[in-house]
């Protein structure tokens, strides 16, 4: 296997153990306990949010976001499990532009096609990456092979690890590449639909698209239970090592677009940066360095094929 899904960033494996309860691999008792964490983060942020009486948009958002982050750690903690987080990043761009569309204040004037066509994206995003997350996903005893490795290496400190950088971390960078989307859904209404927005538009669907099918290549590869040593190499895997990753970044720069259609602000483009930051010089060299001790082949596969951007194979 050549990477892994981008539900997150970070992708999932097996927890490694011997004896494991029976309740931890019940596939649809861990979703619904998912869930249950979700909807009790979403109303703490939302209690959080009413208490502060906050009326900066940004501020809210921050609040909320803070506290239900918060609360899915609290979660992960108690059922020693991190990869509680996972869906975190593909769920949370959905409740910010529903929350915006359906809640939006008084006084915000946006083009009405430019909402429905942002909305509709970002909810297309959201829903699938969830869904790939959900089918992959085996119950509690599936947790993300980095946390395990993490909470080896750190002993009595992974709490804190955990916290700080399986948990806040990432919500912080979602934060930063949802901001664009305030603009393009609450302002902006006397401009009107143009090149720049197909633009955006084109950019984010190719990444969901881009994204999907690398997804869906890689599920039938595993499928297929291939031998261990070896590496796919087809489709959007011949040119590019993680396919899957560029696709995830198009997407966030498909919405700070969005976001450019408005307005240029300081932030605008601060998250689709930060994502790609992280996805160039920490996720795809953790991927590689782990295939690479996995399967000794894979340092060809290295300098014959990008890293990210499907680009033409180099002759071996």
């Amino acid at each position: 296997m050549s990477s892994a899904s981008a539900s997150n960033p970070i992708s999932s494996q097996a927890h490694a153990g011997d004896a494991v309860p029976a309740w931890r691999q019940n596939k649809a008792l861990g979703l619904i306990i998912v869930l249950i964490s979700y909807v009790v983060a979403t109303a703490a942020g939302v209690f959080a949010v009413r208490q502060t009486g906050y009326t900066d948009l940004f501020a809210q958002f921050a609040v909320a976001d803070a506290v239900a982050t918060g609360v899915i750690f609290a979660f992960s903690m108690a059922f020693r499990n991190s990869s509680f987080y996972d869906p975190y990043w593909s769920v949370k761009p959905m409740v910010v532009v529903v929350w915006l569309t359906a809640f939006a204040p008084e006084g915000a004037f946006a083009d009405p096609f430019r909402i429905r066509l942002v909305t509709t994206l970002m909810l297309l995003y959201g829903a699938r990456l969830t869904w790939n997350w959900m089918r992959g996903w085996t119950g509690l005893d599936h947790e993300d092979w980095r946390y395990v490795d993490l909470a080896k290496k750190t002993g009595p400190w992974y709490p804190l690890v955990s916290l700080t950088g399986i948990h806040y971390f990432p919500t912080v960078l979602v934060y930063l590449g949802c901001m664009p989307l305030f603009d393009a859904l609450l302002r902006g209404g006397d401009i009107p639909f143009g090149a720049l927005d197909l633009l955006a538009g084109s950019v984010l669907l190719g990444g969901i698209a881009m994204e999907a099918l690398a997804d869906h290549q890689l599920r039938q590869f595993r499928l297929s239970k291939p031998p261990r040593e070896k590496i796919l190499e087809t489709g959007l895997w011949k040119f590019s090592r993680h396919p899957n990753y560029c696709g995830e970044m198009l997407v966030w720069w498909g919405a700070a677009l969005f976001g450019m259609t408005v307005a240029l602000e300081w932030y605008t483009f601060v998250g689709a940066l930060s994502i790609t930051l992280l996805f160039v010089f920490i996720s795809t060299p953790m991927i590689d360095k782990r295939m690479l001790k996995r399967r000794p082949a894979y340092g060809e596969r290295m300098k014959r094929v990008s890293a990210l951007i499907p680009l033409p194979p180099k002759k071996a």
